[in-house]
């Protein structure tokens, strides 16, 4: 057996109603469906003649065995026959071969069946595997194949813990930056403005609260796990401090760009707010923290 063939990384069942589906999720990210289960699922169990004739030299063009009739040539489009003429071989999970077809393919062979049945092909024997077909159809139409693959062999948390490494790579820097001033003098003007407080543009010194203030108006709301990776990378080291600035790990070619576009449309949010309650309730509609829930309107923010 060759060791080129891709491999499975993830295995599980996919559940719609009474039907089982074996899938997996190889190393390339493709999600499949067991190619003999999908003939089992449609009740086209089949002799294994299929098998046997496709292992053969020269037998490559060979439809499966849920396809195969004649009297369903008419409704296999030119596309999906070439899918299902060349399915995908692959290692499963304890090393032995497989035989697999994509995933999005389900949707498609079912559709054959179904337009068969549209167009009065089949007799009443037959009617039962697009039955059959009809009831995948309706599940999947609720929830996509993809998804259901995902969370049947547990790549879910592979998939999103992959899409946050790619989010982070484009805005966290791989090295600390150089102290820029990225913080108008404006957003701290009208943070001070709109808790009350007095306003002294020639200190440093503010109330510590600040910060908290700063992580949830900004980095919460810039990208998904974002601030998360900030606090990794810039710790609290002495004194309840941080050594560094968090947009100093933020790269110059996304992170810096999105900071600026956020904290003016903050600052545009302050201006137009009369008190804090105002301001938090505008900015959490403007601009969620992410994962949260958006905040239906209101339509008085004064009398709130």
């Amino acid at each position: 057996m060759s060791n080129d063939l891709p491999k499975a990384t993830h295995q599980g069942v996919v559940r719609i109603r009474d039907i089982e589906i074996p899938c997996a999720v190889l190393n390339d990210g493709t999600r499949i469906i067991r190619e003999r289960s999908v003939a089992k699922i449609l009740g086209k169990k089949g002799s294994g003649g299929y098998w046997a004739r496709k292992r053969n030299p020269g037998n490559d063009a060979i439809l499966p065995e849920y396809v195969s009739a004649k009297y369903l040539e008419p409704f296999i489009s030119v596309d999906v026959r070439i899918n299902l003429l060349n399915p995908i071989r692959y290692r499963t999970k304890s090393g032995s071969e497989g035989w697999g077809v994509s995933a999005a393919l389900l949707p498609e062979i079912c559709n054959i069946w179904l337009t068969a049945r549209d167009q009065h092909a089949l007799n009443d024997e037959q009617l039962l595997t697009a039955q059959k077909a009809d009831v995948l159809m309706r599940g999947l139409a609720h929830i996509g194949i993809i998804a259901l693959i995902d969370e049947a062999t547990g790549y879910q948390e592979v998939r999103d813990r992959n899409a946050l490494e790619r989010i982070l790579e484009k805005w966290i820097a791989k090295e600390l930056l150089a102290w820029t001033k990225q913080f108008p003098d404006d957003f701290y003007r009208h943070m001070f403005r709109l808790r009350g407080w007095q306003y002294k543009p020639l200190t440093v010194k503010r109330p510590q609260v600040v910060g908290h203030y700063t992580n949830d108006i900004v980095y919460e709301r810039l990208e998904t796990g974002v601030l998360e990776e900030l606090k990794k990378k810039n710790p609290i080291v002495t004194k309840g401090y941080r050594k560094n600035r968090h947009h100093q790990w933020l790269t110059e070619d996304v992170g810096h760009p999105k900071l600026r576009d956020h904290l003016n449309g903050v600052m545009a949010l302050m201006k137009a707010s009369a008190n804090w309650n105002i301001f938090l309730r505008l900015l959490n509609r403007a601009y969620p923290r992410k994962g949260a829930t958006l905040e239906m309107p209101l339509d008085d923010l004064e009398g709130r």
